[in-house]
């Protein structure tokens, strides 16, 4: 059993948590949840694209046109998303929205990813919840079941190599990878 060496740095306390969403975002989200698994998930088929951008759209997110968001696709908040034109949302894709995601044109989340807009903060005693800003530029590659963490931003036309750990801001035209995920390279689109 590990025991800590100095008692004075301290004692986490969930007593007190608090996750400060207040009884309208708490109602909004049982709603969200009820119409999710009747009025979004069952309607797996791509023929049904535009109706589940208009179930989201129903509930606040900023859909673009002919973006694609599988059925499979976790929302947390729909009114805390935005997807621009062309983009898409793979099957499987995790969207932890308590904060804001905003993701841009012509811009691909690959299957089993995980976008991430809360964390909490473990210097305080009662573990506060805080929410930071996702933001995922256009022409933006995210590959297969990677994380993207709270408060980062993926500049415009970068790729995100599958299963990478995506911590700090990605800069444009860059492909990174691993975990944490780091320079590879400058992408370049030749044809």
């Amino acid at each position: 059993m590990l025991v800590a060496k100095n008692s004075k740095k301290g004692k986490v306390d969930l007593s007190t948590y608090n996750s400060d969403f207040g009884t309208v975002n708490k109602i909004l989200r049982i709603v969200w949840n009820i119409c999710y698994w009747i009025l979004f998930r069952p309607f797996n088929l791509n023929f049904f694209r535009g109706y589940r951008a208009f179930i989201l759209k129903m509930f606040g997110a900023k859909v673009g046109y002919k973006a694609n968001i599988y059925a499979s696709v976790k929302i947390w908040a729909p009114w805390n998303l935005s997807i621009g034109d062309y983009s898409s949302m793979g099957p499987g894709v995790d969207c932890y929205n308590q904060g804001k995601i905003s993701i841009g044109n012509n811009t691909v989340i690959s299957q089993k990813t995980y976008l991430c807009a809360s964390s909490h903060d473990f210097t305080k005693s009662n573990f506060p919840l805080i929410r930071k800003y996702v933001n995922i530029g256009s022409q933006v590659w995210v590959a297969a079941d990677s994380f993207i963490a709270p408060g980062v931003s993926i500049g415009e036309g970068s790729v995100v190599g599958a299963r990478s750990a995506v911590f700090k801001n990605v800069g444009i035209w860059e492909v990174v990878g691993g975990n944490p995920a780091s320079f590879i390279k400058e992408r370049q689109i030749t044809e």
